[in-house]
């Protein structure tokens, strides 16, 4: 990722001093491809993250997986979810599991601790440990597997980039980004699936055909709008509690969809009319150079693109306002010591 065209996110400052800058890049596009508004360098070549899972779940979809299986739009979302581990998550994981023909023990994400601290608790006081299928990416992993059971694809080398299943994602994601094949970049996640970067204009362009899929077959309009549907209409399962992908689509009642991914990549799509009657799908995408490692700057970032681009309405803004866009630092004696604030103004061109 090139750090030159970086410019200044979000801000900490304690007193009147400027403590610490969050420096990215934003791309805003329609589902034609146009850029819509950008800050930094809409240019940036950066990995996805699980910002890619909606696109990993795609071509499974599009062939008809869900009907093949019978699997519901819960599901789905937990296929494309970065899930908390909490028990819901994991008793939906074992369901999926069963409808599929999928093994836990297939699973080759492997073993993390539980996002959902009241969960890592109540683990711990049981002494038991965490289980593959408590790992974030294990609906996304048994969607992998789901797909390659259904085509009768060889399970143990799923991950293996010359996999039928990896080959047919990454052609997909490329037509939905429309970026070519062989330029994507291609490395290996946290859960060892393999991931892609592209430039942040690419990714808010897949984002805006996802939600809004004109320009492709009946099958991948109609896997669009399955995968769109069930995130939006289950977003507890795409995170969990307290997590801000959750709310914000909570919030907003089906209109914007969320996925963060790892290192400070944060994408979203507004489905067409979220910015009123007549408007066009949006994708954004934006990457904290960072890595936000602390994820203070991503929901507050993502809240103020969608501030000014006049996404939410002043009672959504303040039923989201744990997340920011502005937020007071305090001691630890509660007391207001200082502020964090976004501190960008999108480059607009015309909607029209």
């Amino acid at each position: 990722m090139s750090k030159s065209n970086q410019l200044p996110l979000y801000e900490l400052s304690r007193g009147e001093l400027v403590e610490s800058i969050h420096y990215g890049s934003i791309a805003i596009s329609d589902n034609q491809g146009q850029l819509i508004a950008w800050y930094g360098d809409p240019d940036t070549i950066t990995y996805l993250r699980s910002s890619a899972k909606p696109f990993q779940a795609l071509p499974f979809i599009e062939d008809h997986g869900q009907e093949h299986f019978g699997l519901t739009p819960k599901e789905i979302a937990l296929i494309c979810a970065s899930h908390s581990g909490t028990d819901q998550h994991v008793s939906n994981v074992h369901d999926l599991q069963q409808k599929t023909g999928v093994a836990e023990s297939e699973l080759m994400c492997g073993v993390h601790p539980v996002f959902h601290q009241p969960t890592a608790k109540a683990l711990r006081e049981r002494g038991e440990e965490p289980a593959v299928s408590r790992h974030n990416c294990s609906g996304k992993h048994t969607g992998m597997l789901a797909f390659a059971h259904m085509h009768n694809w060889s399970s143990p080398d799923y991950l293996d980039p010359n996999h039928p299943v990896q080959e047919r994602i990454l052609k997909s994601f490329s037509e939905m980004s429309v970026f070519p094949l062989e330029n994507i970049g291609v490395g290996i996640d946290g859960c060892s699936a393999p991931n892609f970067a592209v430039p942040l204009r690419n990714a808010a362009y897949a984002y805006a055909q996802l939600c809004d899929p004109v320009n492709f077959s009946e099958a991948r309009t109609n896997a669009c709008r399955t995968i769109t549907s069930a995130m939006t209409s289950y977003p507890f399962m795409v995170a969990g509690p307290d997590r801000f992908d959750t709310h914000l689509m909570e919030t907003t009642a089906g209109r914007i969809m969320s996925k963060g991914g790892a290192e400070g990549y944060q994408a979203l799509g507004l489905l067409p009319n979220a910015l009123g009657p007549g408007s066009p799908a949006l994708g954004i995408a934006f990457k904290v150079s960072d890595g936000d490692l602390r994820n203070r700057a991503c929901p507050a970032v993502a809240l103020e693109i969608l501030k000014q681009l006049e996404a939410l309405s002043h009672s959504e803004q303040g039923e989201l306002a744990e997340f920011g866009p502005s937020l007071p630092v305090r001691s630890w004696r509660e007391i207001e010591v200082g502020h964090t604030n976004p501190s960008f103004k999108l480059n607009h061109t015309s909607l029209a």
